[in-house]
């Protein structure tokens, strides 16, 4: 099985999660890929160049997306010089990956010094260029004030980048800048919300990509990696999830085309979980009614990033709905059972299955006997499909796939 999609369209949605926050998208990895690329079209750098750009802008600070804090430091503090821990972060996720490795030295770099005086060593034109157009505009973008008229901070962003000329950047990268920015048109783009769609609908020219399952599961397992990085009870949740997903699917004779899409969505089920706060996530106590509505979010955001994604229709569909019960109760689409296909009720089986068995910050994981109690009320009360609940506990091999302590299947 393969799919036809536009590669720059994949990463520009993916990278919605990257900006996730508990009021909505913040936009920094699209304006940096932006500059980035008003920076690479200046240079007339080359277009096998200028693509690995756009891409890896927008994931440049993959490698944070797991930790909150850190994420928000990031985009608020151009003080800070501790970055390399997260470019090196993002370089392991990417550098084994089948379509994406090429991004992964220029994110490893993205904070590298032009005087060298940052971890790797690196210094000028040793450092790769790419990662140095990513660091000045990243730089720009994190400066940009939301509450001050764009055309108001034109003199001090660029007072403040030129003062770094030739100690945090390339010399002639900012002197570039500086003639992009006499443009007031530049600035402009920059907080006009219609602009992006235009963006990224004029890059598409970058190409259509034929992406293998293989080449979609590897960057579904980066995401996932991701994701359950968001708290040290969820090591593993995303993956279970998807086993469990994918054997429940061969019991009800899905085809194998179909048990792949399937096992992309259990690696994406909770890919809108970043809007969520690290702290809420591992809350050993109640949460509190505000904190409720914040996690009831996340399958939302799950739902409108994959549906942007060509080809990723029932993706989306079967990812998104975990949360939705047959009774019309669940969340965040109230959706009933006669909305939820087949393959939306075994997501949100496996996720109910493989989260009663982890460890969670206020219980143990939950012995088999509890688990079958828990499950069992819940399809009595129309919660989860009752059949597909049936056929976990016939499928023994279900209990030897995922991470799940054997001594307590007593």
């Amino acid at each position: 099985m393969t799919f036809m999609v536009y590669l720059t369209s994949l990463l520009q949605a993916l990278s919605m999660a990257l900006e996730l926050s508990t009021g909505g998208l913040s936009r920094h990895h699209w304006r940096t890929a932006l500059i980035g690329d008003r920076l690479a079209e200046h240079l007339a750098l080359p277009f096998e160049q200028r693509r690995t750009l756009l891409h890896s802008s927008l994931l440049h600070d993959i490698g944070a997306a797991s930790n909150w804090n850190e994420k928000n430091s990031l985009q608020t503090n151009i003080a800070l010089t501790d970055y390399y821990l997260h470019a090196q972060r993002g370089y392991d996720l990417l550098k084994n990956s089948s379509k994406l490795h090429d991004l992964a030295i220029p994110i490893r770099h993205h904070h590298d010094f032009w005087d060298g005086s940052t971890p790797s060593g690196l210094s000028s034109y040793k450092i790769p260029l790419i990662s140095r157009i990513i660091n000045l505009a990243d730089a720009f973008e994190v400066l940009l004030k939301d509450n001050i008229y764009i055309l108001d901070q034109c003199p001090q962003v660029l007072s403040t980048l030129t003062k770094l000329s030739g100690i945090k950047f390339d010399p002639e990268l900012v002197e570039a800048l500086h003639e992009i920015a006499r443009q007031e048109g530049f600035w402009l783009d920059l907080t006009n919300s219609y602009y992006y769609e235009f963006f990224f609908e004029s890059i598409k020219n970058y190409g259509k990509t034929r992406l293998s399952i293989d080449d979609v599961l590897d960057i579904a397992d980066i995401f996932s990696t991701i994701i359950d990085r968001t708290s040290q009870f969820t090591a593993t949740h995303s993956r279970s999830v998807s086993t469990v997903s994918a054997l429940l699917a061969e019991t009800n004779n899905y085809s194998t085309s179909e048990v792949n899409l399937i096992r992309i969505a259990g690696l994406l089920h909770d890919l809108g979980k970043l809007a969520v706060p690290n702290a809420i996530l591992e809350k050993p106590g109640k949460l509190t009614a505000y904190e409720y509505s914040l996690i009831k979010q996340h399958p939302y955001y799950t739902h409108r990033i994959l549906n942007q994604i060509e080809g990723f229709d029932i993706i989306a569909e079967w990812a998104a709905y975990h949360h939705e019960t047959p009774d019309g109760q669940g969340y965040p689409f109230r959706l009933n059972h006669n909305n939820l296909r087949l393959g939306s009720r075994i997501v949100a089986v496996a996720d109910v299955f493989v989260a009663l068995t982890e460890h969670r910050p206020y219980r143990q994981g939950l012995s088999f006997r509890q688990v079958q109690k828990i499950m069992g009320d819940m399809v009595n009360n129309n919660k989860l499909d009752g059949e597909l609940v049936n056929q976990l506990w016939l499928n023994k091999n279900l209990l030897t796939e995922i991470s799940y302590n054997k001594s307590s299947l007593a």
